[in-house]
């Protein structure tokens, strides 16, 4: 703006237009391309909430406190983005595939490095509780032909709805968790725990602000899994129990319809003694569909 260009002071009519022309002078474009959307979306929702003081006030210490309980452990702004939909949402901005191949969901704040890599059969329960499981399945390309030397990392709660990193005095390390190798059919294979449903923190503001709006903090029964190959997209995804009765209202908005399986309950002593687990036990079959990197 020049000295002769007439001064445009802001009023509650103009407010969005008058912050967004002060970033005239910045050199980052992509910068200003997201905080004038920004802008223009949070001074339309002002103007149409017309907030008290008191209610922006309080809208500031939500804020803050979601800031305060953020630490190196735990961040209550990603679980912000989770329950409001957002990291699903950027999620699926970024994993756009083509059809038939799997989808991804959220990769959650469980993740570890450094999984211990186990061999096609072993069992990723070090402490043996809970209802026996054998996962099976491919990782296959989207003409359905097996990709041998996948990585198939995987990852779930206890028998009890926790983490081995959040129970680190109770659990093994590394309990539930591991790292498989695909072979020349692109199959795997292993034994595990049916898993549960659990609840995710709600100690915070965030879990304030859900029981404010009556929505709960119960995430369904899943697998977790980062499924990888050379020159395949990476998948990071969940498998979900087809009965669970959280499927429809999980509190970070992670279950998608192609992701739901059925996990079949047997009472066979003779398939238990076979795949080495108690009888009776689960079994679940699951396929991942990669596709090709940069398609």
């Amino acid at each position: 703006m020049s000295r002769d260009d007439p001064i445009t002071y802001f009023t509650e009519q103009n407010s969005a237009e008058v912050v967004i022309e002060r970033m005239v002078g910045s050199d980052n474009p992509r910068l200003v391309e997201v905080m004038r959307s920004v802008i223009t979306h949070l001074h339309a929702v002002v103007t149409e909430v017309e907030p008290s003081y008191e209610e922006w006030m309080t809208a500031i210490r939500f804020l803050t406190d979601t800031g305060q309980m953020s630490d190196t452990k735990r961040q209550e702004f990603i679980l912000l983005s989770d329950v409001l939909g957002v990291s699903m949402l950027v999620d699926a901005i970024n994993t756009r595939r083509p059809s038939g191949a799997t989808e991804n969901t959220v990769l959650g704040p469980f993740h570890v490095e450094g999984a211990p890599e186990r061999a096609q059969g072993d069992t990723i329960s070090d402490d043996g509780k809970g209802e026996p499981l054998v996962v099976s399945g491919r990782v296959v390309d989207v003409d359905g032909r097996p990709i041998e030397g996948a990585v198939v990392d995987t990852w779930q709660t206890s028998h009890d709805g926790f983490y081995d990193s959040q129970q680190p005095d109770i659990q093994p390390e590394h309990n539930l968790r591991g790292i498989f190798r695909t072979g020349a059919d692109g199959r795997f294979s292993y034994r595990s725990i049916k898993p549960i449903y659990y609840g995710i923190p709600d100690d915070g503001p965030v879990g304030q602000m859900l029981r404010a709006l009556g929505r709960g903090n119960t995430r369904p029964a899943h697998l977790h899994y980062i499924v990888s190959a050379p020159g395949f997209e990476t998948v990071t995804t969940h498998i979900f129990v087809h009965d669970d009765p959280y499927l429809e209202i999980d509190a970070v908005f992670g279950v998608k319809e192609s992701l739901i399986r059925e996990f079949v309950h047997r009472d066979d002593p003779a398939k238990a003694a076979e795949f080495g687990v108690e009888n009776p036990f689960w079994t679940v079959e699951t396929d991942f569909v990669l596709t090709p990197s940069g398609a």
